[in-house]
């Protein structure tokens, strides 16, 4: 933790953490100028920056090679504070000398549950008496509510303080929901927009094993209202599951996406042997 960071009172969130999305560019004509010294000086100088990091309470930071000329390297920082997250933040765009990076896109945002989780009445009402025709207050329902719930704060823990992958595949695009005159999302009753979640939902579980999700909010934070970030193994999957997620009605009526960036998780030898430094 950097010594101005701790100087500040912590601006710590009720729940979960704060996420920076951060892309450069690397301006090579100013790379090229320094010596051979100096060059080693400022990865060995980003190195370090990036270990002080990852050893930081509650925090975890993530390494890409962005796969088009939109950014030539990236960055997702996890932290809580947000004072040690803007700290962190402009370190990271000065670690390598003041004219190498140049941010090209960032988004901040902030993990969370969202609204429209089952809660455990729902659960026991629909799937228990209404479905499998349990007996309340039975054994039999007593023990399914109670693993129900157990699966539920795993879930929750996961959202609001998740393990990031170190699957290679790396996928951001920002989301937010149509409020225009004919499809406005806001306009329609919570239930209605829990109906139309639990089924975009299923088309997404397809993919488990295959892709792993995180969506962070950015309503008030950012230009858009959410992050929507993806991991996989290879290309294919985060081309299948968004081309899917497009005829689900939720996005078919309501989307609209911004920008996607395409990023390899590279150890940082390897990064900076990618990129080009």
């Amino acid at each position: 933790m950097t010594q101005e960071a701790l100087n500040s009172d912590p601006i710590v969130p009720n729940e979960g953490w704060h996420v920076i999305h951060l892309f450069y560019q690397i301006d090579h004509g100013q790379w090229s100028v320094l010596s051979d010294d100096e060059k080693l000086k400022a990865k060995t100088n980003l190195t370090k920056l990036i270990h002080d990091i990852r050893t930081s309470l509650n925090t975890q930071i993530l390494s890409f090679s962005i796969v088009t000329p939109k950014a030539d390297i990236g960055f997702m920082l996890l932290t809580d504070d947000l004072h040690l997250a803007n700290s962190f933040e402009k370190q990271l765009t000065l670690a390598l000398g003041p004219d190498i990076l140049t941010p090209s896109f960032s988004y901040l945002s902030m993990t969370e549950t969202g609204e429209y989780m089952t809660t455990s009445e729902e659960y026991a009402q629909k799937n228990l008496i209404g479905e499998r025709g349990i007996t309340k207050d039975s054994d039999e329902y007593n023990t399914s509510l109670e693993e129900f719930q157990k699966h539920i704060e795993k879930y929750t823990k996961d959202k609001l303080y998740p393990s990031m992958p170190d699957w290679p595949v790396f996928c951001f695009y920002s989301m937010a929901k149509r409020r225009g005159e004919v499809y406005n999302w806001y306009k329609l009753d919570h239930s209605k927009r829990k109906e139309l979640m639990v089924e975009h939902g299923k088309v997404g579980r397809r993919w488990a094993g295959k892709i792993r999700q995180l969506i962070t909010g950015s309503v008030g934070l950012d230009d858009s209202e959410w992050g929507v970030t993806l991991f996989a193994k290879n290309s294919f999957e985060i081309k299948s599951i968004v081309y899917q997620m497009r005829f689900d009605e939720v996005s078919v009526k309501y989307g609209e996406f911004g920008d996607f960036y395409i990023g390899l998780q590279l150890p940082l030898d390897q990064l900076f042997r990618r990129v080009g430094l």
